[in-house]
């Protein structure tokens, strides 16, 4: 059955699919057409056709599960395919949730002295099962109402690995039911009754995410963190891929067949010759560039047939000289038909983006009242803290939104997009400038060397370029909004989302020349240093430094981590044996390694027509903070929102967080940098996690009042759910840690009346 399509701004929609979805208005009409037609014989032949065409419409619609139209489930990664975050469940409401205790407690057995493993898992539950995964990329299946463990299912049998992963994908149809997973570059179906992988999908139950994707991605890094979704008989994925100066990965969208996984369909994300967009890129962009990826999840319109999907930047992130153009689909909310995988429409938030705007989150499929009607929208929250409201049969944004001018580059060869698209409403739900009277008055030393430090630098407004000067970017890399994601109520049109507050400092230097590209130093300056900084010292708490490598690990330990990559970290397997060995040589302080001599580095000109580097990469990711680690920017560092999308406006905000030893000196509540998202529920509550100082809470979704918390095992830098199991509401959250400096933790713990 063929699905809509949008040529120009004119939908055409599929005859037969609409039929079965007419009105009753439209069916009294057709039969009162019928009754006024002199020919019985006509009006007999009408109604045997209309039941004829209903027929075979639903032969040939595809098997989708019913629209999870009561929220009192929780079977997909954000609720329901839609991601509201939502639940119409209400035993646990503002008036006893003071007395919620913990219920059960399930240990993954994994422990990490390092500090780096977490869990961002958002559970899905299905007849009284919950799924989940572990650190170390291990499936469990857990008996919902106590925690025991059903079965495991270990994907990579590796007691090092650390990798990160958001969840599973379910799929039913009939007797068969399905867990789709994802580990590193594979994706796993397993019978979902005894967790042992389906041998009749893929080679012996694995497809590997590395083939299929129309272009040659031998020894690139290809993954997936956020669960696919589900339409019909068809598992929809994205990926993650490299952002940084090396060579990358396209980020192709993809559908497989959940009963062969035989790939279904693509959609390039950076276009081919002839297909709509190619003109935004170099002619050779599809054969070279990477990125524009969908790594933080999608929803999908279980009644239109549509998925929708957020994308990333291309890469390089911070620099786009060999990719000039608008780069479409890059930082695109995309409306594909789920069916076919066929372009229906798309918005894009960033032009050309060099400042890593991924889409953070997948989106909101909303109805909100517009202009006094009842409409169907898509709201996107970004990490910018905007949030963009749109149509969701044409893309076309509910509120106006200006293209703004926006300062150049001044990097050589770098033509930044001259305008940006700011939404004039919703209104931003995170601060949007950072300028000397925002600076820190914490204590008169730390606004004076904050001071000091944002003057030597380029700052003011958003989106401008990087810099070698260096560039404050705020809201920072991870938001304003990030991959937790925002809860939407259906009953009120509000939309619930945390954001970030941090400002961050991006400083550009030149690629090393060819003299020493092919060192062991400027191998790492080409490959590492974006993350792991010039100096090795790392970023405090998201990238580890790397000095003093020969203390914690071996030097066969450091070149497998390099060729296989581990938690955020992709893997270097493009890179040519003798460059990992000099890599190698350099991270152990070797002036000359014991292995093979550099080979022409990947970075180096080996011809005119092959892929060349960028000439500038970053130091680093930054933190723009004080000498004791506190923000340079005034409170709030971590807020709460709730932002009314019928009106546009915001409704009340909140800290969420604090720093206790500021609290004890009577400082008011801070706010601390959070990652994991809220729900919602029809008891009047926002649950959510994701705060530095490791606790759970709950507030008033009306007001934003805080009505309970609770001190975890370790942070819940992980979206909850909420679900039903015999008569009683339980809500879980992972509980892994290992961000922002905080201790790692192995625990899913649920809270429940008594």
């Amino acid at each position: 059955m063929a699905a809509p399509e949008v040529a120009g701004s004119q939908k055409v929609n599929c005859c037969l699919s609409r039929f079965l979805h007419l009105p009753g208005p439209i069916f009294v009409k057709l039969y009162q057409l019928m009754m006024r037609s002199s020919s019985f014989y006509f009006a007999f032949s009408l109604c045997r056709l209309c039941v004829g065409v209903s027929l075979l419409a639903v032969a040939c619609r595809p098997a989708v599960p019913p629209a999870d139209t009561d929220y009192t489930t929780w079977t997909a990664h954000g609720g329901d395919p839609g991601s509201h975050r939502y639940s119409s469940l209400q035993q646990i409401h503002t008036g006893n949730v003071h007395q919620l205790q913990t219920a059960w407690t399930f240990h993954t057995g994994e422990t990490d002295t390092t500090n780096h493993a977490q869990l961002q898992c958002n559970p899905i539950v299905v007849d009284g099962v919950m799924y989940v995964t572990s650190s170390r990329m291990k499936v469990f299946a857990l008996n919902a109402a106590t925690g025991k463990e059903i079965w495991q299912f270990d994907a990579l049998s590796d007691p090092n690995a650390s990798e990160t992963n958001r969840g599973v994908t379910y799929w039913q149809q009939g007797d068969q039911k399905r867990i789709l997973f994802t580990a590193r570059a594979q994706l796993f179906s397993l019978d979902a009754a005894t967790g042992l992988p389906v041998h009749s999908f893929g080679r012996n139950g694995v497809v590997d995410l590395r083939e299929g994707l129309d272009r040659d991605v031998n020894g690139l890094s290809v993954v997936a963190t956020t669960p696919g979704v589900v339409y019909g008989n068809l598992l929809i994925l994205g990926s993650r891929v490299s952002e940084g100066p090396d060579r990358a990965a396209p980020g192709h969208i993809r559908a497989y067949d959940v009963e062969t996984g035989k790939r279904a369909w693509i959609f390039h994300t950076i276009p081919h010759p002839g297909e709509y967009g190619y003109e935004t890129w170099p002619a050779d962009a599809w054969q070279s560039v990477g990125g524009a990826n969908s790594w933080a999840g999608m929803s999908v319109d279980q009644q239109r047939g549509w998925v929708f999907v957020p994308t990333g930047s291309p890469t390089y992130d911070f620099y786009g000289g060999n990719r000039k153009g608008e780069n479409l689909f890059g930082n695109c909310v995309l409306a594909l038909d789920a069916a076919t995988g066929k372009r229906i429409w798309h918005f894009q938030t960033v032009h050309h983006d060099l400042w890593d705007r991924d889409l953070p989150a997948s989106p909101n499929l909303v109805m909100v009242e517009h202009e006094g009607k009842k409409v169907d929208a898509v709201a996107q929250i970004t990490k910018t803290g905007f949030i963009f409201l749109l149509n969701r049969e044409t893309g076309q944004p509910l509120f106006p939104v200006e293209e703004r001018p926006v300062p150049p580059s001044d990097l050589g060869e770098e033509p930044a997009w001259p305008t940006q698209p700011f939404p004039l409403k919703p209104v931003p739900f995170a601060r949007q400038t950072f300028t000397e009277a925002d600076v820190t008055d914490r204590t008169p030393e730390a606004r004076s060397a904050a001071l000091e430090r944002l003057r030597q630098i380029r700052s003011g407004r958003p989106f401008i370029p990087p810099s070698q000067q260096g560039t404050l970017i705020f809201p920072g890399f991870d938001g304003g909004g990030e991959w937790g994601g925002a809860s939407f109520d259906p009953t009120t049109g509000i939309l619930y989302v945390n954001s970030n507050e941090m400002p961050w400092i991006l400083t550009m230097i030149e690629r090393p020349d060819n003299r020493l590209a092919s060192t062991g130093r400027g191998i790492y300056l080409n490959n590492c240093a974006g993350c792991h900084g010039a100096d090795r010292q790392g970023e405090q708490h998201q990238f580890p430094a790397l000095l003093n490598l020969q203390e914690r690990l071996t030097r066969p330990q450091i070149a497998e981590i390099i060729r296989k990559g581990r938690g955020r970290m992709p893997a270097f397997q493009h890179l040519p044996e003798g460059d990992k060995q000099a890599l190698v040589d350099y991270l152990l302080g070797i002036e000359k390694g014991s292995g093979p001599k550099p080979s022409s580095s990947s970075f180096q000109k080996v011809s005119k027509d092959s892929p060349q580097p960028p000439p500038y990469v970053s130091t680093g990711y930054h933190r723009f903070v004080d000498a004791e680690g506190y923000p340079a920017i005034k409170p709030p560092w971590g807020r709460l929102h709730a932002i009314d999308l019928n009106k546009g406006e915001i409704l009340w905000q909140v800290p969420l967080g604090e720093f206790a030893e500021l609290t004890q000196k009577g400082v008011a509540p801070t706010g601390t940098e959070n990652y994991g998202g809220p729900i919602t529920t029809a008891g009047g509550l926002l649950f959510i996690g994701a705060t530095k100082d490791e606790k759970f809470r709950a507030f008033d979704k009306q007001t934003g009042k805080l009505l309970w918390e609770r001190s975890l095992p370790a942070g819940g830098y992980a979206t909850p759910c909420t679900y039903q199991v015999n008569g009683k509401q339980y809500v879980v959250i992972a509980a892994g840690g290992g961000k922002m400096g905080t201790r790692s933790g192995d625990a899913y713990v649920a809270f429940a009346l008594p």
